[in-house]
């Protein structure tokens, strides 16, 4: 009994491992790739407009797939989803950093964001079932969103090294070793989730929502480049809205929905998902601003602006594991709420940075965004874990990741519209970018005071 008992927690913590290398490199690749596309454009002799969809085709595909990708878990089991998004990232990886001009390489990116959106939600499925345990799926979750946030955080840093030792094509390929020790580990330590194989395929729903999310995704991030009341992102949002309304309509009668609606009447998935969504608002959107602050106002290199993140970057792994703590002994509510809170404060801290500001003084505001993220991350990914039902543990994960995505992407297109090379003067877009932040923050504050009553049980209730 006892070495089943020590064998199983020894599969359990593999498979945390294996969960959190895939978890690092998706969200290694949403930021390492920005210190490189100045030697990509160089290097493939391609254009701007092929250039920003070096980083954007990445992007369209990740959001677009998500939800697909949570029905997907739950029909065939995490263990399978995860395994086959794992190897498809790693192919496309490589193939990314072997791509000789702008097709090929914009082709593969897309090919990255189907298997980061097949990763996220089954991973999160899978932690759920190799830590059962209310208490150690806290602390679990809670290092699986560390270990993540940091590679986000250090990701211009990564790049930065890399690109300067070894080209352009080393932030791709050094994905590949990583890639074949988590498909390994996951194979052979992590348990399979119950596969729900009776359940039938959506299609219709699957084509609206993925057509919803395109539209959307591409909307808001062309809308960087061509203003938001141009012809094509307008049309873009229209298309949005409309098959957002008939993929709703679908599933209201669908007997086994892409999407069930029931979920949304479970007060904790809503908070969830409107949490991350903020978080993702700021944090991508700063992220984003702050790099051409830095680049274009401040005059740094790739090198040092990588450098000047590490202060928000180097305290995530310690707060996310705090963050654990709290909730298993509190409940989810405590961190969410404070790790807003604190996030608010660091936005608001922004307005008072300008382009001769010292290094402190611009550390500081980064500092507490840095540590309040990452203190409400693992909260929202506890709370859904807890209190959705073991058959949509998959499309919930999808659900909140979706809405941490379309967050992240609105964070980016809205500060990218205010934070662009050409102003007179960055740093004042900056500081409109920054108090919007902090608004939509402490708007979803409110939501968590007003939907959560109670200080949020890690005990699974059953829904959804």
């Amino acid at each position: 009994m006892r070495r089943h008992f020590i064998s199983s927690a020894r599969s359990s913590r593999f498979a945390l491992f294996a969960t959190s290398l895939g978890f690092v490199i998706i969200c290694l690749d949403v930021t390492v790739v920005n210190v490189a596309l100045e030697r990509i454009r160089d290097g493939l002799a391609i254009d701007s407009t092929a250039l920003e969809w070096v980083v954007n085709a990445y992007t369209l595909a990740f959001a677009s797939l998500l939800l697909s990708a949570g029905a997907l878990s739950d029909r065939f089991g995490a263990r399978r989803i995860f395994v086959a998004g794992f190897t498809v990232f790693t192919f496309a990886s490589v193939a990314c950093g072997l791509s000789g001009g702008a097709t090929m390489l914009i082709a593969s990116r897309v090919l990255q964001g189907v298997g980061a959106a097949l990763c996220v939600p089954s991973s999160l499925a899978l932690l759920g079932a190799a830590f059962p345990e209310p208490h150690a799926r806290a602390k679990a979750v809670s290092i699986w969103a560390g270990t993540a946030a940091l590679a986000l955080g250090a990701g211009p840093l990564v790049g930065g090294v890399l690109v300067d030792r070894f080209g352009w094509s080393a932030i791709f390929l050094i994905n590949m070793p990583i890639g074949i020790a988590g498909i390994w580990l996951t194979v052979a330590h992590a348990p399979d989730t119950v596969r729900h194989a009776a359940r039938r395929l959506d299609l219709a729903g699957q084509t609206l929502a993925v057509i919803t999310l395109a539209t959307l995704t591409y909307a808001v991030v062309e809308s960087g480049r061509r203003g938001w009341t141009s012809a094509i992102v307008t049309t873009g949002f229209a298309v949005a809205v409309v098959t957002g309304a008939l993929f709703i309509a679908v599933e209201a009668r669908h007997a086994q929905p892409l999407l069930p609606l029931k979920l949304f009447r479970n007060a904790v998935v809503n908070v969830s998902a409107v949490t991350g969504l903020s978080l993702n608002f700021g944090y991508y959107g700063l992220m984003f601003a702050m790099s051409l602050f830095f680049q274009s106002a401040r005059h740094d290199t790739p090198l040092e602006t990588g450098l000047a993140f590490l202060p928000m970057t180097a305290v995530v792994t310690v707060a996310n594991v705090v963050s654990g703590k709290l909730t298993a002994r509190f409940g989810f509510r405590l961190p969410m709420a404070f790790g807003q809170s604190l996030a608010a404060l660091g936005y608001l801290s922004l307005v008072f940075v300008h382009a001769d500001s010292s290094a402190l003084a611009i550390a500081l505001p980064l500092l507490t965004v840095g540590v309040g993220v990452a203190l409400a991350v693992p909260s929202i990914n506890t709370a859904v874990l807890a209190h959705v039902g073991p058959s949509c543990v998959g499309i919930a994960s999808g659900v909140l990741n979706t809405a941490r995505q379309i967050g992240g992407v609105v964070g980016v297109g809205v500060f990218g519209s205010l934070v662009r090379p050409e102003l007179n003067n960055l740093a004042e877009g900056l500081h409109v970018a920054a108090i919007l932040a902090a608004v939509v923050t402490l708007s979803s504050l409110i939501t968590i005071f007003l939907g959560l009553k109670t200080s949020g049980s890690l005990v699974a209730d059953g829904a959804g």
